[in-house]
C-alpha cells in the first residue's frame, strides 16, 4: 500500500472524527496524497487544529463542528463539504465511542449514546453523502469497524453491537451501489494506541484473561497503519475490492 502525492489529486474526502486519533492521521494521509479534506469533529476547535496542520503542509482542508449521531449535523457536514468543492468523491467514517461495562450493569443511556455515535453516526453522514458520490466515478466509502465487530470482546456488549453493524452495513452499501460505480469497505483494527482508549480502564472484577485473549504481540497497531490502510480501500489501486471487512489486528481474527 505505498503511497502516491497525488493518488487522491482533485479528489474531495470528508473524514468524521478528524479532530484526534485515526480520524486526525486519516485526514493527514489524504491531504499528503493530494485531496481536498473536509475534517469534521463534534469538538470544532480540535478539527481545526487538524485542517490548519494540512494547510501548514500547502493542503487544502476545513474544518465542520459536527455530531455525527445528529442527522441533521451529519447532512450539514456534507453540505458544508459540497458548498466549499462542489463535489465528494470519497467518505471516511471514522467518528466512534468506546464503553467498558460488565454487560449487566451497561445502562440504557450507555447504551443508546454508543450505537448512537458508532452505528447512526455512520449510517447518518452515509446517507447524506451517498447522493453526491453516487455522481462521480470511482467513489468510495470506507468505514471504520474494529476487530471488537468480528469477534466477541467482553465488557464491550455495546461496541461490539455497534461495530458489528457498521461491518454489515459496509456489506450492504457495497452490495447496492456496485452497479453505480460506489465501492463500500471497512477495516477493522484491533488495539491502536490513541484517545479513544487513552483512559482504558477494565471494569471492577474483570476477568484478565478474558482480555488478553485480544492479542497474540504486545505491539499495537498504529493510527498511521490504519490510516494507510483507509486510503489504499479510497484508492483506485483497490478498484476490485468492494464489501470486505480488514482486519488490522496482527493475526488475532486468524487465530
Amino acid at each position: 500500500m505505498s503511497a502516491s502525492q497525488d493518488r487522491f489529486d482533485g479528489r474531495v474526502v470528508l473524514v468524521t472524527g478528524a479532530g484526534s486519533g485515526i480520524g486526525r492521521v486519516t485526514a493527514q494521509r489524504f491531504a499528503r496524497d493530494g485531496a481536498r479534506v473536509a475534517c469534521s469533529d463534534i469538538a470544532g476547535e480540535a478539527a481545526e487544529a487538524t485542517a490548519e496542520s494540512i494547510r501548514e503542509s500547502n493542503g487544502e482542508a476545513i474544518s465542520i463542528r459536527c455530531d455525527i449521531s445528529d442527522p441533521e449535523s451529519a447532512k450539514n457536514a456534507v453540505e458544508e463539504t459540497e458548498r466549499a468543492w462542489g463535489e465528494l468523491h470519497i467518505l471516511a467514517n471514522v467518528a466512534g465511542i468506546l464503553h467498558i461495562e460488565h454487560t449487566d450493569r451497561v445502562t440504557d443511556e450507555e447504551w443508546e449514546r454508543v450505537l448512537a455515535v458508532n452505528l447512526n453516526g455512520t449510517f447518518y453522514a452515509s446517507r447524506s453523502a451517498l447522493p453526491l458520490l453516487l455522481k462521480n466515478p470511482e467513489s468510495a466509502i470506507v468505514n471504520v469497524a474494529s476487530l471488537a465487530g468480528l469477534i466477541g470482546q467482553a465488557y464491550c456488549a455495546a461496541y461490539c453491537a455497534s461495530k458489528a453493524a457498521v461491518v454489515s452495513l459496509t456489506r450492504v452499501m457495497a452490495v447496492e451501489y456496485v452497479k453505480q460505480g460506489l465501492r463500500v469497505n471497512c477495516v477493522c483494527p484491533g488495539g491502536v494506541p490513541t484517545p479513544l482508549i487513552a483512559d482504558f480502564t477494565p471494569p471492577e472484577q474483570a476477568d484478565r484473561d478474558l482480555m488478553s485473549r485480544l492479542s497474540l504481540v504486545p505491539e499495537m497497531t498504529s493510527a498511521e497503519e490504519v490510516a494507510e490502510a483507509i486510503a489504499y480501500l479510497a484508492s483506485s489501486a483497490a478498484r476490485s475490492i468492494n464489501g470486505v471487512a480488514l482486519p488490522l489486528d496482527k493475526g488475532v481474527h486468524a487465530a
